[in-house]
């Protein structure tokens, strides 16, 4: 940015310099012009139209780079931010899912003793291992997904 102000401060002097162009005929017929009326002679001034300022094509191309650049920065910023509110949402998730599941390791302390349904619809109670086990299995299944059980 500090370059194109500068360029464009460059391309604004001759413009300023430019504080006018005379046009005179002298003695023999010949024409002249100059940037001061001569004392001798009748002269007229003349508009003069500045030929546009050319940029040169390597600040075109250092500003394209520079343009590139940002765009480039600004599109890794936008996608760090993405990443972390999905990890946020994740981490939001995972949290209450620990939650969840650590009130229901909470209920399987208080029941004493576990069953099944057979093809009936009967309760089949489960002996003492099996309870054992399955609590177990549950505190292993917590502590894999929340850390400590």
């Amino acid at each position: 940015m500090k370059a194109f102000i500068v360029l464009f401060s460059l391309c604004l002097i001759p413009l300023a310099a430019n504080a006018g162009v005379y046009k005179w005929v002298d003695s023999s017929g010949q024409t002249h012009f100059g940037d001061r009326p001569p004392a001798k002679a009748a002269s007229s001034e003349v508009a003069v139209k500045a030929a546009p300022a050319s940029v040169d094509a390597d600040v075109r191309q250092r500003h394209q780079k520079m343009t590139e650049f940002l765009e480039q920065q600004q599109e890794e910023r936008e996608a760090r931010q993405v990443a972390n509110a999905k990890a946020e949402e994740k981490a939001e998730k995972r949290a209450e899912q620990c939650k969840n599941l650590r009130a229901r390791l909470k209920f399987l302390a208080s029941v004493s003793t576990f069953y099944n349904l057979n093809d009936q619809g009967e309760k089949v109670y489960v002996n003492e291992a099996e309870n054992a086990q399955i609590r177990e299995e549950f505190r292993a299944k917590v502590r894999k997904t929340c850390g400590k059980g």
